[in-house]
C-alpha cells in the first residue's frame, strides 16, 4: 500500500528519479538548516553549537548514547523547545517566529507512547486528526488507509490498552502521519521493542523513505542507524563528533574488519602488536582492528594463553563510535 504525500501549496512537483517518484523542485533546499545551534539549561549545556543540514527524501539519523544531546535536538527542530543560542530553519522558517505553522507540517514519533488507552485504535486517529481540522469523513478515509499501512487494519475496535507494545509503536506512527506531514520526526522509535517488534517498525519506516517522506530520528540502535539513515551525525556531550553515510564513517573510522578473541574468565589477555592494528581492550574482550582478520585469528591460536571465542566480521557503526568516543553506544 502507497500512502500520499502531500507538498507544501505553492509548490508544484515535477517528476524525477526512479518509477515516477514525485520530488519537488526545492529538493536541493534544505527542510532543516542548523548552525552553532546550541541549548542550555542553567549551567548545563545539552547540544554545543552544532551544524547540520536535513534535505527532502532523506532519512537523516541522530546517532549517540542517552545524554548525547539528541533528544534536545529534536525538541528544538519540533518547535517546543526554543534554541538558546545559533541559527535554526525548519521548513524554511523560523522556530521562533512560526512555530505553529512549523508544528502543523510536522509528524512527530515520541520517545514516550502518548496514545489515549481509553479510545480505540481508530479513535485515536479520528481525534488526532480534528486538531488539524480535517472532517469526519475525512478523518474515517485517512485513519482506514494508515491502519493498513501499519497492518492494524484488524485492530480498528480494539482499546490501546490491549495491544502489545510493537502495535502501540506503529500506531504511533500512524498517527504521526494523519496531516500528511512534510517531515517526519521520531525519537528513539524501537526502544522497548522486541527484535521482531523493531523489525515491523523498521520495514513501515523503509517504506515511507522509498515513497519519498522526509524522516529525521533519534537512535543508540547501531542496526537500526545503519538499515534506515542515509545520512547520520554521530553526537556525544551535545557535539557532533563525525558527520556522513553509515559506509562513509565505517570506511573513515573504522578497517574493514575486527576480530574478537575472548579469554578465560581471569586470565589477563597477552599483550597485541599486530603490525599497528589498533587494538581495544573490553571487560570481556579484545577487539582487534585489521584488514586481515583470518590472519589475525590464526595468529591469536597461536599464542599463550589461546583464547576460547574468536569471531571475526565486518566493521560496523558500533566500532566507529568506540573509536570516536572510547566507549560503546549502549549505557
Amino acid at each position: 500500500m502507497r500512502i500520499t504525500v502531500r507538498y507544501m501549496r505553492g509548490v508544484e512537483p515535477n517528476m524525477d528519479g526512479a518509477k515516477g517518484a514525485i520530488v519537488s523542485p526545492v529538493i536541493s533546499r534544505a527542510l532543516v538548516h542548523a548552525r552553532g545551534l546550541r541549548k542550555t539549561y542553567g549551567e548545563f549545556i545539552a547540544v554545543d553549537g552544532v551544524d547540520f543540514d536535513v534535505h527532502r527524501g532523506q532519512a537523516f539519523g541522530f546517532l549517540g548514547p542517552n545524554g548525547a544531546g539528541k533528544s534536545s535536538t529534536m525538541r528544538m527542530i519540533q518547535c517546543v523547545s526554543p534554541p538558546s543560542a545559533g541559527s535554526l530553519q525548519v521548513l524554511g522558517m523560523d522556530p521562533a517566529k512560526d512555530g505553529p505553522r512549523i508544528r502543523a507540517r510536522l509528524g512527530v514519533v515520541p520517545q514516550e507512547d502518548t496514545l489515549d488507552a481509553e479510545l480505540t485504535v481508530r479513535e485515536n486517529l479520528l481525534v488526532y486528526a480534528r486538531y488539524f481540522g480535517m472532517s469526519w469523513a475525512a478523518a474515517r478515509d485517512r485513519a482506514g488507509e494508515l491502519l493498513e499501512f501499519v497492518q492494524l487494519g484488524d485492530k480498528v475496535d480494539a482499546r490501546v490498552q490491549t495491544l502489545s507494545g510493537g502495535m502501540k509503536r506503529r500506531l504511533t506512527i500512524a498517527r504521526s502521519l494523519v496531516n500528511s506531514p512534510d517531515l517526519l520526526l521520531l525519537d528513539e522509535p524501537t526502544t522497548g521493542l522486541d527484535p521482531q517488534a523493531r523489525h515491523v517498525v523498521w520495514d513501515r519506516l523503509f517504506r515511507l523513505k522509498s515513497q519519498g517522506v522526509t524522516l529525521v530520528l533519534t537512535t543508540h540502535y547501531m542496526d537500526e542507524a545503519e538499515q534506515l539513515c542515509d545520512r547520520l551525525v554521530v553526537m556525544d556531550g551535545g557535539r557532533i563528533v563525525a558527520e556522513g553515510s553509515p559506509r562513509e564513517l565505517i570506511e573513515r573510522y573504522s578497517t574493514r574488519e575486527v576480530v574478537e578473541l575472548r579469554y578465560p574468565p581471569g586470565v589477563p589477555a597477552p599483550r597485541w602488536d599486530c603490525d599497528g592494528a589498533r587494538v581495544e581492550a573490553l571487560a570481556d574482550r579484545l577487539l582487534v582492528y585489521t584488514d586481515h582478520g583470518d590472519a589475525v585469528a590464526a595468529s591469536a591460536a597461536r599464542r599463550d594463553p589461546a583464547p576460547i571465542g574468536v569471531l571475526v566480521r565486518r566493521s560496523g557503526l558500533e566500532d566507529v563510535f568506540l573509536r570516536l568516543t572510547g566507549r560503546t553506544l549502549v549505557e
